[in-house]
C-alpha cells in the first residue's frame, strides 16, 4: 500500500511540470439589465487564483490565462451570483456580464463539497447551502441554529456550548463526532476542540449521508462545510450591535485591506458576546448561566503569482460560563418550574479555544496541488467544582482544575490533495490526496462525594475518586476519486479512502480522603487498539436537459473504534469495534423560470453495523462507548426556493426520517433489554421550514429596502433515551424581523419563538434536561465600509 502512495505521489509531482504553454489576456465588463456598469463586481475563475473586481466603469482584466474551459463566478451587492461557463482560447478576450437583481432572480451557488469549487446543481449530492445573506436573515449565531434550516438536522446542547448534532438518524453523541464539521478546510477534530460560533461567515455548506471517500473519519453521516469571508484587493468593514433580552449583547467588527495590491491581503474580525442568563438559579436567587466570550479570526494570504497563493488563518474563541450546564434532575422538573435550577455549586467554565492553519494551493495547466497545515487546541476547565447531582444537597461535585498540563487537547493535521485542472477539456476529472493526524489529550477528573453521598448509596462521604489519563491517536488516509463523462448527459464517479487509526490509553485511579494524602499507590492500566477501513462510493449523474440533474448514489461511512474506562471505581479499560454504513441515495436538482424556482428532492436508505452507543456513568461522569446493534434509517427531503414576484423570497423544506434499530440489547442493573425497533436518539421524525420575506424598495440610488420576515420552524416527535422514555412531542417555533436594509446602513428588530413553547432542547438518557431557550425580542444595527 505504501509503495503504491508513493508512485502515485510521484506521477502528480510529475504532471506539475506540464503547464499549459498557451494564454491569451481576459477582459470583460459587468453591467445590470439596465446597461448600467456594475463598480466593485468580484469576478473570479473557480479553482485557480485569478480573481480581480471591476472598476467604477465595471470593466475587468483576469490578465492572461491558460486556453481552457473555466466557470467563471461574478457577485455583487444587491445582485443574484451568476457562473458561466467559458471557453479561453485565442479567440476569446473579451467577456461581457449582465447581473439580474437579487430580488428577482435566485443566487448562482459554488460549493466545495467535492474538494473544488463548482456549481451546486452540477454535485451528485444531497447539499444544502446557506449564503451570507440567509445566515444574517435567518440570525444564525451557532452552528446549532441551522437545525430545521437544513432537512433531517437536528443539533442541541446541554448547555457547556458543545453541540450534538444528528442528519438522517446518524447521531454525534461521543467525543468523536459522526458529524464532520470543517471550518475554512480544517477538520474540527472533536466535540473538545472545534468552534461552534460563526462570525463573517461567507457561506455554509451541509452535506447529508456519508462523505468517507474525500472527508474521511467522523463523516458517518455528513458534512457541516464553513467558509468565512477572506480579504481581497478591495478595502471593506464592517461593524455591528445586537441587544436581546436576558442582556443579550454581540459587537462585531471587521476590517479586509490590501497591503500590496494584488499580492498581500490582511483580514481581522473581532466579536464580544455577553448574556445574563436564562435560568434561575433558586439555590442563590441568582441568574445561573452567565455568559462572555471573545472571538477574533484573523486572515493573511499571499499571491505570490497567478499560480502559487498562500494563506495562514488564526481563529480563537474565550468563553466564560458561570453556571454552565443548566440542568433539572428530570424531564418533568424541567416542564413544572421551566428555567429553573437548585443547585449548590456555581463553578465557572472556562473554555480557551484557538485554531490555526497555512493554506497552500499551486495551480498549474494540468495539475492543482494544495496543501493544509492545522493545529487545534483546546484547555477547558471548570474553576471551582460544579454540581455533579444538579440539587441543593452535596452528594456528588466534578472538579477537573489541575493545571495547564491536563485537560488541554492538541490536535495537529496535515492533508496534501491533488485534482486535475479545470482547464482541462477532458471527459476525465480526478482528485487524490493523503491526510494524517495526531491528537494528545491528557485529562484528570475527580469526583467528590459530599458529606450527603449516603443518600446516593456511598457507604463513605467525604472523598474524591480521581481518574488520571493519557489519549494518544494517530492515523493516516489516501483517497483518490475519479469521474468520467460517459455522454454529455451521462456521467459516472468512483471513489476509495484507506483510513488507519491507531489509539492509545493508560491512567490510573486514586482514592483521597478530604485533607489527606491518596491512600494508596497508582494502579496504572494500558491499552492500545489500531483500527482500518475502505471507505468506497459509487455515483451515477444523468442531466437530460441543462436545469436539471439526476442522481443516485452508493456510499459506505465509518467511524473508528476506540477506548473507554468503565468506572473510577474500579479501573479498567475496554475497547469498542469500529462502525460502518451502507447508504443508498437517489436525488434530483431542478431550477426553472431562469433561475426563479429551485426545487431539490432526494431519497434515501442507511443500515448501520456495530452502532457506537454512548452512556453517560453517574456520579462519575464518564461516557462510556459500546457497540449496541444495528440501525436502519431511511427517509425523504424536499427543498424549495422560489422569487415568484418581485420583492418576494419564499424558502421550504421537509425531512422526514425513520431511525430504528433493527438490532439492540443494552444492559441495565443486571439485565439485559430488548429494544428492537426503538426509535434512534435526537431524531426527530420530521423536521420543517418554511420562510417568507418581503423587500419593498424605499430608495435604488441608496439601495434602501424595508424588509418584513416571518419563519416558521417545526420539529418532528424524538426521543433522547434508547429505552424511549424520554419524549420530546413535535413542537413549531415562529420567528419574526423587520428592518430597513441599505448600502450602507441596516436596522431590524427581531422576535425569535414568539409563541413562548417551551420544549426539551436536549436530555441526558438518566433525565437530566436542559430547555430550548423562550420568547425573546432584540435589535441589530450594522454599518458597511
Amino acid at each position: 500500500m505504501i509503495k503504491q502512495i508513493y508512485l502515485l505521489c510521484a506521477f502528480l509531482l510529475f504532471q506539475i511540470g506540464l503547464q499549459a504553454q498557451e494564454v491569451t489576456g481576459l477582459t470583460g465588463t459587468v453591467h445590470n439589465q439596465k446597461g448600467i456598469a456594475i463598480a466593485g463586481a468580484a469576478i473570479h475563475l473557480l479553482n485557480t487564483n485569478y480573481s480581480v473586481s471591476a472598476n467604477s466603469k465595471g470593466s475587468f482584466n483576469l490578465g492572461h490565462i491558460p486556453f481552457g474551459k473555466y466557470s467563471l463566478q461574478v457577485s455583487a451587492s444587491g445582485y443574484a451570483t451568476s457562473i458561466k461557463e467559458i471557453v479561453v482560447s485565442n479567440t476569446l478576450s473579451q467577456i461581457d456580464l449582465e447581473l439580474i437583481a437579487s430580488d428577482k432572480q435566485l443566487d448562482e451557488v459554488v460549493v466545495t463539497a467535492q474538494k473544488s469549487a463548482e456549481n451546486i446543481n452540477n454535485v451528485p449530492l444531497s447539499i444544502t447551502t446557506i449564503s451570507a445573506s440567509q445566515v444574517e436573515a435567518y440570525g444564525i449565531r451557532n452552528v446549532r441554529d441551522i437545525r430545521t434550516i437544513i432537512p433531517n438536522l437536528y443539533a442541541g446542547n446541554p448547555g457547556d456550548g458543545r453541540n450534538v448534532v444528528s442528519v438522517r438518524g446518524i447521531v454525534s453523541t461521543s467525543y468523536d463526532p459522526a458529524i464532520a464539521t470543517y471550518v475554512d478546510g480544517v477538520n474540527q477534530f472533536g466535540l473538545d476542540t472545534y468552534i461552534s460560533d460563526l462570525l463573517d461567515v461567507e457561506r455554509i455548506e451541509v452535506l447529508r449521508g456519508p462523505q468517507g471517500t474525500l472527508y474521511g473519519r467522523n463523516a458517518m453521516g455528513g458534512v457541516i462545510n464553513i467558509i468565512t469571508k477572506q480579504p481581497g484587493n478591495t478595502t471593506s468593514g464592517f461593524a455591528g450591535i445586537d441587544a436581546g433580552s436576558f442582556g443579550q449583547q454581540r459587537y462585531r467588527l471587521g476590517l479586509r485591506t490590501p497591503l500590496i495590491e494584488n499580492k498581500l491581503f490582511f483580514g481581522a474580525i473581532g466579536m464580544y458576546n455577553v448574556q445574563n442568563g436564562i435560568y434561575t438559579n433558586e439555590f442563590t436567587n441568582a441568574r445561573f448561566d452567565q455568559f462572555s466570550g471573545i472571538m477574533g479570526s484573523y486572515f493573511l494570504k499571499y499571491l505570490a503569482n497567478d499560480r502559487l497563493s498562500m494563506v495562514l488563518n488564526v481563529k480563537h474563541n474565550a468563553n466564560r460560563n458561570n453556571g454552565t450546564f443548566p440542568l433539572v434532575g428530570s424531564m418533568e422538573a424541567a416542564f413544572d418550574n421551566p428555567f429553573k435550577v437548585n443547585q449548590d455549586a456555581i463553578a465557572q467554565m472556562v473554555d480557551n479555544l484557538i485554531n490555526a492553519s497555512l493554506a497552500v494551493n499551486y495551480v498549474t495547466g494540468k495539475v492543482n496541488v494544495s496543501s493544509q497545515t492545522a493545529y487545534q487546541s483546546n484547555y477547558r476547565f471548570y474553576k471551582t467544582p460544579i454540581d455533579g447531582d444538579f440539587s441543593p444537597l452535596d452528594i456528588v461535585a466534578i472538579q477537573n482544575n489541575f493545571g495547564k498540563d491536563w485537560n488541554k487537547v492538541q490536535v495537529l493535521s496535515q492533508e496534501f490533495k491533488f485534482s486535475s485542472s479545470t482547464a482541462l477539456e477532458s471527459r476525465f476529472n480526478w482528485a487524490a490526496g493523503l491526510y494524517g493526524f495526531y491528537q494528545h489529550s491528557p485529562t484528570k477528573q475527580g469526583t467528590h462525594y459530599g458529606e450527603d453521598a449516603g443518600l446516593y448509596g456511598s457507604p463513605i462521604v467525604n472523598f474524591t475518586n480521581l481518574a488520571t489519563h493519557t489519549a494518544k491517536n494517530m492515523g493516516v488516509a489516501a483517497y483518490a476519486q475519479l469521474g468520467y463523462a460517459i455522454t454529455p448527459q451521462l456521467s459516472a464517479t468512483a471513489g476509495l479512502r484507506y483510513d488507519y487509526e491507531h489509539k492509545k490509553l493508560n491512567g490510573f485511579e486514586e482514592i483521597i480522603m478530604d485533607g489527606m494524602m491518596p491512600s494508596s499507590s497508582p494502579d496504572f492500566e494500558r491499552d492500545s487498539k489500531s483500527y482500518h477501513a475502505f471507505s468506497p462510493k459509487v455515483i451515477l449523474k444523468y442531466q437530460p436537459v441543462a436545469n436539471s440533474n439526476w442522481f443516485a448514489s452508493y456510499n459506505k461511512g465509518f467511524r473508528a473504534g476506540g477506548i473507554n474506562q468503565t468506572s473510577t471505581e474500579s479501573l479498567q479499560f475496554v475497547t469498542y469495534k469500529p462502525e460502518n454504513s451502507n447508504s443508498f441515495e437517489i436525488g434530483s436538482k431542478n431550477t426553472f423560470f431562469n433561475e426563479r424556482l429551485r426545487v431539490n428532492a432526494a431519497v434515501f436508505y442507511t443500515e448501520v453495523n456495530d452502532a457506537q452507543v454512548p452512556t453517560l456513568i453517574l456520579p462519575e461522569a464518564i461516557t462510556v462507548t459500546k457497540n449496541a446493534g444495528k440501525l436502519r434509517s431511511k427517509g425523504a427531503e424536499l427543498e424549495i426556493s422560489a422569487i415568484p414576484v418581485k420583492g418576494l423570497s419564499i424558502d421550504y423544506n421537509l425531512g422526514y426520517t425513520d431511525a430504528k434499530y433493527t438490532d439492540l440489547k443494552l444492559g441495565k442493573e443486571n439485565e439485559v433489554l430488548n429494544l428492537d425497533n426503538n426509535r434512534q436518539v435526537f431524531t426527530p421524525n420530521f423536521t420543517a421550514m418554511l420562510a417568507l420575506q418581503y423587500a419593498y424598495e424605499l430608495s435604488a440610488e441608496a439601495h434602501m429596502k424595508l424588509i418584513g420576515r416571518g419563519e416558521w420552524a417545526a420539529t418532528g416527535k424524538q426521543y433522547f433515551d434508547l429505552e424511549n422514555k424520554l419524549e420530546q412531542k413535535a413542537y413549531g417555533l415562529f420567528n419574526a424581523k423587520l428592518g430597513i436594509s441599505s448600502k450602507k446602513l441596516d436596522f431590524f428588530v427581531w422576535g425569535r419563538n414568539l409563541g413562548n413553547k417551551i420544549y426539551a432542547d436536549y436530555a441526558y438518557d438518566f433525565g437530566a434536561t436542559h430547555l430550548g431557550s423562550p420568547r425573546t425580542y432584540g435589535l441589530s444595527i450594522s454599518t458597511k465600509f
